[in-house]
Order: C-alpha cells, then structure tokens, then sequence
C-alpha cells in the first residue's frame, strides 16, 4: 500500500485529499493512512476518531497521519492518541515538504495564510464530477462556527489560474465541474467577483458541458451571478443555500448577515430568472435559546424558499465558540426539532420527486448505476452504464428519495 486518504466532510476536502495523496507519494510517503477530519459538528470529530481506532486495529502497521480542519483548530486530542504517528495542519497537508518531514505535530499559523497554492489536480479519483477549489477561508465569524479556525481567512484563486485547471480537467474527460471553496460567494479577484469567474470560466471553457456551484452564502450573490443563472444553461439550475436558520433573532445571535425575508427574496428573485432552478440549504435545529415559535419559523421557511433538499445540523456546541456559552437547549429536544426538520425536507424532496414523474431529463451517468439531472436529482437507471455519460431519459416513478428511469 501506498497512500489511503479517507476523507471527512465537504467538497473542498475531497478536492485537497487528491492533493495530499500526490503530494505525500513524491515525498517518499508509503504504507500510509490519512484521516482528512471535518471540524464542522463534534459528531464529525468522534467520528474520525473512531475511524483512526478502526484503522490502527486493522492495519498495524500503518503510518496513521491526522489532518484536515479538526486537526488544524484542536491538534492536541488527536496528538495525544496512541493510534496517531503525525498531525499535519491544513497548510502543511498540501505541502511535500512537510510530508518529508518528521516532526509528530506539524501545525502552522493558518490565519498566516494569505493566497492559495494551484495544485493543479488533474482527476479525483472515483468520482464523475470534477471539484475545483477557488477559495478558501471565511472572513465571518458566525457563533457556532470553528472552521474559521481551521481554515484561516479567506483567499481566492486567480481566475487564470481556475480556467487552466478546468481546462486541465475538461481534457481528462470530466464534463462536470463544481466550484468549491469554505465561501464561495466572497470570492474576489481584484474586483472581479464569483459571477465574473463562473461567466469568465464558461467563455474559456467551452468544453465544461455543466457547471455548479457548491453551497453559497446568498446576501453576497452579486449581479452577474444571478445574470449567469439566467442566461447560462450550462450553469446548473441548483443551488444550495447555507440559511441556517428562518427566525430573525437567531439569525442575529448566530451572526448571520442575512434576515428571514432576505432569504425568501432571493428564492423568489432565482426562481424568476430561472424558473427549474432547485434549492437546497443547510438549517441548524436546536440552535441556543431557540423557542418553539422560532424553530417553527424555520420549519415553515421550507415551503417559503420552495427548498427540496435539506442538509440539517442538530445543534452542537464546539469548543471555543461564542454559541457553546449560550444557553444550551436540552438534548432531546434538539434531536426531536432535528428529526422534524428531516421530516419536512422529505415531504419536500417526494413532491418535488412527484412533479417530475413523466418528464423527460437530460443525465449524467455516475457509479454504480445512478445518474443526476442537471438539478442534481438522482435517477435510479435500468441498468448500470458507465460512468460520464449523457443520456436522455424520461422518469418512470421514483422511490421516495430517488427517480426511477422508464
């Protein structure tokens, strides 16, 4: 064995684990397992942490390396394990230098960081879909955030520098590439924002067939992007929303630089210029102080932004964060406002399901015998074709969570 990279968390993470792979094999690295953590929820660390135990019994011998956004915001926990031969910081993660060296902890100041490094990665290995980051960091301090802290502030990659990787991915046979970054919407270079990238990576790009977005702040969704969305087919009617919450005072006690009305305005003002467009969104239950009136704004903030996918978070206080000092909500009721959060983006996902039932969609094929529309629905096919192939079909039914082919 060479190098393992297992991978917690978001897009930007699986984008960087090709990286850390590369980079840790030209240092010379072998017999290596890498546990590239998420820091967004407590359950996301106890996870990695169960995982690195896992693989220390299966794989002895191993060299166990801890990285990623939980590493780099607490490195002590994970230095501490008996299980754990290095800890390498998010900066380091993507360095060979660092891979060579020989230090247990290696975590630098990544509030230090002031640009991106272009790694220029050429495929991700088991996946259809081509992961392009171009930021990095946050420059908001939500209150029950720590990625700040394990991602620095943020830093954006030039344009140029976007197209010639999507270039580089376009020519390996990717059709599909997502922008990813910690937040995306504040991408800047010079004074271009990210809806002159995505119209500037479109025009020089040809051969990108579809592009998305990965989840977006939509206070800082500027003039061109909303243009893009509207006149671009081959940027994808799919968006997903980082709302967090639909009442007002606990949109301002987590920082939010948003209201309950700007988020339904932004719904409705997307849905005009692109009429198929599809949201999703992240939402927090049992945020603190959260009263049953204000979980009930967010519960009905579903039907009001027309959000089919939710992507939701029951509250947990991470160390270090002004939330985690707040008065705290008992744990049984934020896993029951959690479960009915869940409840109502299912109801969500089955009547969008519904309303595409005899319609006919344009797919991208995947592993494993699902392919995506271009809102990012799963389609169960009839059989399974190979990966990164366009395919007409009209949907027959669905199962409740995916359509079904004829």
């Amino acid at each position: 064995m060479s190098v393992s990279v297992r991978t917690f968390g978001c897009r930007l993470n699986i984008a960087e684990s090709e990286v850390i792979k590369r980079e840790a094999e030209a240092a010379g690295v072998t017999d290596a397992v890498v546990f590239n953590t998420c820091a967004v929820t407590s359950e996301a660390v106890k996870q990695a942490r169960q995982s690195i135990r896992r693989a220390r019994r299966e794989q002895p011998d191993a060299m166990i390396v801890v990285t990623g956004c939980a590493a780099q915001a607490d490195s002590a926990p994970f230095a501490s394990m008996p299980e754990v031969n290095r800890v390498l910081g998010n900066d380091e993660k993507l360095s060979a230098a660092a891979w060579r060296g020989h230090e247990r902890v290696a975590v630098g100041d990544i509030m230090a960081s002031t640009r991106i490094k272009t790694h220029g990665v050429d495929h991700l290995d088991g996946h259809t879909r081509a992961f392009v980051q171009v930021q990095n960091g946050c420059d908001h301090r939500c209150t029950f955030c720590i990625i700040p802290f394990g991602r620095g502030n943020s830093r954006s990659l030039p344009i140029v520098d976007v197209v010639a990787q999507a270039r580089r991915l376009t020519a390996n046979g990717y059709h599909e590439i997502v922008l990813t970054g910690v937040d995306i919407t504040s991408y800047r270079d010079g004074e271009a924002k990210l809806g002159a990238l995505v119209k500037g990576l479109l025009r020089e790009v040809p051969d990108i067939a579809r592009l998305r977005l990965s989840s977006i702040d939509s206070v800082e969704a500027d003039a061109d992007l909303l243009d893009a969305l509207a006149n671009e087919p081959r940027l994808m009617p799919h968006l997903h929303l980082s709302l967090q919450a639909g009442d007002d005072l606990i949109l301002k006690r987590m920082k939010r630089r948003h209201s309950r009305a700007d988020a339904i305005a932004f719904c409705n003002e997307v849905r005009r210029l692109r009429p198929e467009v599809v949201f999703g969104a992240d939402i927090i239950a049992g945020f603190p102080t959260e009263t049953e009136a204000m979980f009930q704004r967010s519960l009905d903030l579903v039907e009001e932004c027309g959000l089919t996918q939710l992507h939701v978070f029951p509250f947990s206080p991470r160390p270090g964060t002004p939330a985690a000092k707040m008065p705290q909500l008992d744990r049984a009721v934020i896993k029951a406002r959690a479960q009915r959060l869940r409840d109502k983006g299912e109801a969500a996902l089955h009547a969008h399901l519904d309303a595409q039932v005899g319609r006919a969609h344009r797919v991208l094929t995947e592993r494993g015998g699902i392919a995506r529309t271009e809102q990012f629905t799963a389609v169960r096919l009839n059989s399974p074709l190979a990966p990164g192939l366009f395919l007409d079909l009209t949907v027959a039914g669905h199962d409740g969570r995916q359509l079904l082919a004829a």
